[in-house]
């Protein structure tokens, strides 16, 4: 008897805890009942934080979550309208608003269903508000608008959910890396373009500047021979007129100078031996001082 006793005070301390349910403070929970969801007067009965009591065996409890949560998902391409792609970020805050609806529309209360189901909504509305507007637009100041719009309208749709959408924001706004690589090749492609122009351009001028100061060195060195030339011929003509002046005057110191002018290039160099006749003209003048 005494074990029976045991054993049956022993079933009954086990269906006692089972039947007790402790609801956590940031929690609700809702209770099914073979598969219905309990309701008093017709609403869904949702479950404070505190202790409950349950039927063991045959409730089955849902806790969930009623603190506000974060869904950051993976980066997302969006079509502005422009017709460009860009690679958006972003985050979302929400919460469970009404926990019937947001039960019954997540299949149990499965949060990684829920998740899924806004996740949907959010690119949704965000590619709708990014359609509406130009790179520009997104990038230069209006994503503050962009955001609160995307708010407004992810609200409206997140309601059949059971969620109330706290905040939605944008973290980072990039180009696909396709474009990236191909804006980048572009651009690199017009550098050298335009470096490729300026050495063009120098070469061009270079030339321009060389030509023009080979032309000026040309001229001026043509100038600086006219101009000896000209000096050249004014001082043969000068001489030719003292020798003509000299020859008209005296004859004979006439002979006498250019026979001076010919001893002087005769002995200038280093070949000064000559076989000449004494009789010869060479000496007229080396016999006596009058020539005779």
């Amino acid at each position: 008897m005494g074990r029976l006793a045991l054993i049956i005070l022993v079933i009954i301390l086990g269906v006692s805890f089972s039947s007790l349910m402790v609801v956590s403070e940031g929690e609700r929970a809702i209770v099914a009942r073979f598969g219905k969801v309990l309701k008093e007067d017709g609403a869904t009965t949702v479950f404070a934080p505190g202790l409950h009591f349950k039927l063991p065996l045959v409730d089955k409890v849902r806790y969930l979550d009623s603190r506000i949560q974060t869904l950051d998902g993976a980066a997302d391409r969006f079509v502005t309208s422009e017709k460009k792609d860009l690679m958006v970020d972003s985050y979302v805050k929400w919460r469970i608003r009404d926990f019937e609806k947001y039960y019954l529309s997540t299949n149990g209360g499965i949060k990684a269903n829920a998740e899924s189901l806004l996740q949907a909504k959010i690119s949704n509305d965000l590619r709708t508000e990014f359609g509406r507007r130009t790179i520009k637009e997104i990038v230069s100041g209006k994503r503050d608008e962009l955001q609160t719009d995307a708010l407004e309208n992810a609200s409206e749709s997140a309601e059949n959910l059971g969620i109330e959408v706290v905040d939605v924001r944008v973290k980072q706004i990039n180009l696909p890396a396709n474009v990236s690589t191909s804006i980048y090749q572009r651009m690199r492609a017009e550098r050298q373009a335009v470096a490729k122009e300026h050495r063009a351009q120098g070469k061009e001028q270079a030339e321009i500047i060389r030509a023009t100061i080979d032309a000026n060195v040309t001229v001026k060195i043509a100038e600086a021979e006219r101009k000896a030339l000209t000096i050249r011929g004014e001082g043969d003509a000068l001489a030719a007129k003292i020798y003509a002046d000299t020859y008209s005057k005296d004859a004979e110191f006439y002979s006498f100078l250019r026979s001076l002018e010919a001893y002087k290039d005769s002995f200038a160099g280093k070949n000064d031996i000559m076989v000449l006749e004494p009789e010869g003209d060479f000496f007229k003048y080396m016999k006596s001082s009058n020539g005779k």
